[in-house]
C-alpha cells in the first residue's frame, strides 16, 4: 500500500518548487514533502535575473517574489555601472507561507528521516512510508569526483536611521577590502530604510568567520554613512563553485533521483540555484511516468547535457581561483562587467554563445597570461563542502 505517489525528502527551494509545480499541473497526484526543520525553505533569500526564466516560469514564481527591481548595478575600483536588467528576490518566509497555503497536509515539518530508498522512506521514529517515486532534495554533498571551491556569505537585513538612497540592487560592490579571495558586498534595498547587506567571498576555505564578516558589514555601512538602528534578520551559507568533475562518476551508483544542490543543479560560476530548480521542476512535471527509475534516468540525462554546456563556466572558475593572487581575483570580474549587457544577461542565464565565449576570452587576460592558460587546462585538487 502506498502512502503517496511521490515523496520529496527536503522542503528547501528545489523540493518545495517541485511540489508546488506538481500540485498546480498534476493535482491528481498525491505528493508528500518531508522537512526536518520547522519551516519550508529555511532562512534564505533567493534571487534571479529576468532573463533567467521564461514568461511561463515567471508567472509560476510570481506569488513567491517579494521584491522586483527594474535594474541593478555593479561597482569596481575602475568603474560603476548600471545594468538595465530586471532583478527579483524570493524570501523564505514568503516561500513557506505560499507553499503551506497551497500544499496543506502534503507537508510534514519537523520530520527527521533515517533512510531513503527508491520506493520508501524510513523516518527517525521507525515509520516507513511507501511511494513509487522518492526524490532526494536534502542539499549538496561532496564527492571524490567533484572539484569545488566556495562562495561563502553572511547577510544582515538592517534597518537604518535615515533613507539609504538606493533604488535598485547592487549585485557586486568589489571596492571592499579583498582579503583572501574575491570579495564583494551585495545590497538588496527592500524599503527606503531597510536593506539586506551581504558580505560575499569567492574563497578557497569553506570556514566562515562570522565575527569578521559581521565586522566587515558594519565597516561598509559606516563608510556609506548608514547608521544601523536594528538587525532585522541574518542569513549565512557556503555554496559550491564547480571547477571540474567526472560527471559519469558523479552519477555512478546513484539509485535515487536527486534535485537541487543534491544533484548539482546550480549555475557553476554564480552559485544561483533558483532557475535550475524551476527547470528541473518543469522537467519532472512533464514526465508521463513518475517512478524513481524513470525520474533518475531523466535527471542523469539532464545533468550530463548541462555538464557539457557548462564546460566554459568551469574553465572560467579555474581561471578565477587558480590564476594570479587571491586579492587580485576581482580583476577577472571587473573585466567581465565591461562587456555588453546582453552578453552578461546570457551568461547569468547559462545561455552563453560561442561568440560570447570568444569575446570573454579575447584580449589580454586580467591575470598573468601563463597562469591563465595553465588554470584553463589544469585539473584542480578536490575540496569538500560538508
Amino acid at each position: 500500500m502506498k502512502d503517496a505517489d511521490l515523496i520529496i525528502v527536503g522542503g528547501g527551494l528545489a523540493g518545495g518548487l517541485l511540489a508546488l509545480r506538481l500540485q498546480q499541473s498534476r493535482p491528481d497526484l498525491s505528493v508528500l514533502v518531508l522537512e526536518s526543520g520547522p519551516t519550508l525553505g529555511g532562512n534564505h533569500t533567493w534571487s534571479f535575473h529576468d532573463d533567467d526564466l521564461t514568461a511561463e516560469q515567471h508567472a509560476f514564481l510570481a506569488p513567491l517574489v517579494v521584491h522586483r527591481w527594474p535594474a541593478q548595478s555593479v561597482r569596481f575600483p575602475a568603474f560603476e555601472r548600471r545594468l538595465d536588467a530586471g532583478y527579483n528576490s524570493v524570501a523564505s518566509d514568503r516561500f513557506h507561507h505560499v507553499l503551506s497555503e497551497q500544499l496543506g497536509n502534503s507537508i510534514r515539518l519537523n520530520t527527521s528521516v533515517r533512510s531513503i530508498a527508491p520506493t520508501q522512506v524510513v523516518l527517525a521514529d521507525g515509520t516507513t512510508l511507501q511511494a513509487p517515486a522518492v526524490i532526494d532534495a536534502t542539499g549538496f554533498r561532496s564527492h571524490p569526483a567533484l572539484q569545488i571551491r566556495f562562495q561563502s556569505f553572511l547577510g544582515l537585513e538592517l534597518r537604518f536611521a535615515e533613507p539609504h538612497g538606493l533604488s535598485a540592487p547592487v549585485i557586486m560592490d568589489a571596492t571592499t577590502p579583498q582579503d583572501g579571495g574575491y570579495r564583494f558586498t551585495y545590497l538588496l534595498p527592500f524599503t527606503d530604510t531597510t536593506m539586506l547587506v551581504e558580505d560575499t567571498g569567492y574563497v578557497d576555505d569553506r570556514a566562515l568567520d562570522l565575527a569578521e564578516l559581521e565586522a566587515r558589514i558594519t565597516r561598509y555601512c559606516a563608510t556609506r554613512g548608514w547608521q544601523i538602528v536594528e538587525e532585522v534578520r541574518r542569513e549565512q551559507g557556503v555554496l559550491p563553485i564547480t571547477l571540474d568533475a567526472d560527471i559519469d562518476l558523479l552519477w555512478t551508483g546513484v539509485t535515487l533521483p536527486r534535485i537541487g544542490l543534491a544533484g548539482s543543479f546550480f549555475h557553476p560560476t554564480t552559485g544561483y540555484s533558483l532557475p535550475d530548480a524551476v527547470r528541473v521542476a518543469d522537467l519532472i512535471a512533464e514526465m508521463p511516468q513518475l517512478t524513481s527509475p524513470a525520474i533518475l534516468d531523466a535527471l542523469k540525462m539532464h545533468a550530463k547535457v548541462l555538464w557539457r554546456e557548462q564546460r566554459f563556466f568551469r574553465a572560467l572558475n579555474r581561471m578565477l581561483f587558480l590564476a594570479g593572487e587571491q586579492d587580485q581575483r576581482w580583476r577577472v570580474m571587473q573585466r567581465f562587467y565591461k562587456l555588453s549587457e546582453p552578453l552578461i544577461e546570457r551568461f547569468y542565464a547559462g545561455q552563453t554563445t560561442t561568440a560570447d565565449k570568444l569575446r570573454i576570452l579575447a584580449g589580454k587576460p586580467p591575470v598573468p597570461v601563463g597562469q591563465a592558460l595553465s588554470a584553463l587546462l589544469r585539473k584542480p585538487k578536490s575540496m569538500e563542502l560538508s
